[in-house]
């Protein structure tokens, strides 16, 4: 955990620097054993104040603004966990809660957790670099401490971006597309592993012909059964695919039982992350098209940017009662760090949404609770445990996870 100091109560007003009007004071607070609470959302800060712009370098959180030459949010800083909205952010949290840094890790992306609970074991990617990496990583929870470790399925399974559980298999979304990984051709599409067998399977691979871009992120609906998928560009611009961007960005829904596929939306710059509430009358997506690059198959993979005046925006669309469409769209949070990455719904409802170095906990409307604060860039994220209320976090160059309140759907 990290250490904290105790805030003051009140600050001196000294000159014009100190007297703005409307400042609710103290700004923060220390409110628990490395947590600090945020009073009325530090919605008025005394002048001057500055938060630098993130770059694909150097991501900023809310925690790296600067008011009053530094010294009134450093205690913010330091904090595993920030709660906005005390009453609900408690019930969050629960009575101990805690944040622990598990495994350090390369620098790639790491991405796709899911957990097999009848296995007690977190199965996740690792893309590129190394270009054409096919084996995942396993943490096995059955262990104490738990350990992580290399797997590979047969046939392999290259950059799976997203996945879930579903009808005791993992379904993963292969992001990656060349004609010699591993020895063989691999494309951008929808797997299927069998954590019994070792064995993976291929649902789709195409649209009508053309190769997908990316297959990011997916979610079951719960009543259908059906798969739907965002497909960014991103495999492009990171060098996972060969091929230049054939389609639009947009998400899509997958019959199981017919086979068919469907546009849902193409509104989106670039979908990312996906979820269900937990009764699939509602499926939010996220738009990360902050981060994009350009797509000119000349000049190769241009890797990406990050803007912050684009979009990074988590959304919500009804979806229709025979769970086949979505439909008034509207927006219901903007990233208050970086861009909303990996997404989960919890049983209760609220949204959990990963936000560069760290996870943001929303209510429906899009209000924020709470944020986990990490030391590393969180892509993705799954629940654990036998009443799913252990969190495990990954991404760049780090694995951690949460004991707290806040259980996670159950997948079946």
């Amino acid at each position: 955990m990290r250490g904290l100091r105790l805030l003051a109560c009140s600050y001196p007003l000294v000159g014009s620097t100190w007297a703005q009007t409307g400042m609710t004071k103290p700004i923060s607070e220390a409110c628990g054993p490395s947590l600090v609470c945020v009073n009325r959302y530090a919605n008025v800060l005394p002048y001057h104040f500055y938060r630098n712009v993130t770059t694909m370098g150097n991501i900023s959180s809310f925690s790296d603004t600067r008011v009053a030459n530094g010294s009134m949010l450093e205690e913010v800083k330091l904090a595993d966990f920030l709660v906005f909205d005390k009453q609900r952010g408690f019930e969050i949290l629960g009575p101990n809660p805690s944040y622990e840094f598990m495994f350090t890790v390369s620098d790639a992306v790491h991405e796709a957790p899911v957990y097999v609970a009848s296995q007690n074991k977190l199965y996740l990617s690792q893309l590129a670099p190394p270009p054409g990496y096919l084996p995942q990583l396993v943490v096995d929870l059955n262990l104490d401490p738990p350990t992580l470790t290399e797997y590979l399925s047969d046939p392999p399974v290259y950059a799976p971006n997203g996945g879930t559980f579903h009808n005791g298999k993992i379904v993963w979304g292969a992001s990656g597309g060349n004609r010699s990984i591993g020895g063989s051709e691999q494309r951008v599409s929808l797997r299927t592993l069998d954590p019994k067998t070792n064995k993976s399977v291929t649902l789709i691979n195409n649209y009508f012909g053309y190769y997908f871009n990316t297959i990011d992120d997916l979610a079951v609906h719960p009543s259908t059964g059906d798969i739907w998928f965002t497909d960014p560009q991103y495999s492009w611009f990171n060098g996972l695919t060969d091929t230049a961007p054939q389609l639009p960005s947009a998400s899509y829904r997958y019959n199981v039982s017919s086979g068919a596929i469907f546009v849902i939306d193409d509104s989106i710059g670039q979908p990312n992350g996906i979820a269900f509430n937990p009764e699939g009358s509602i499926v939010y997506m996220t738009d990360t098209a902050a981060v994009n690059a350009p797509i000119d198959p000349k000049f190769g993979h241009p890797g990406s940017t990050f803007n912050t005046t684009q979009r990074r925006t988590v959304y919500a669309f009804d979806v229709s009662e025979d769970g086949t469409s979505a439909y008034n769209k509207r927006p219901v949070y903007m990233a208050s760090g970086f861009v909303p990455d990996g997404l989960k719904v919890a049983a209760n409802g609220y949204i959990v949404a990963g936000v560069g170095r760290g996870v943001d906990i929303l209510d429906p409307s899009g209000q924020l609770i709470l944020t986990i604060q990490t030391n590393y860039t969180v892509q993705n994220f799954a629940w654990t445990g036998p009443e799913l209320k252990t969190l495990w976090l990954m991404g760049n160059g780090g694995i951690s996870k949460v004991e707290w309140a806040l259980a996670g759907q159950e997948l079946k």
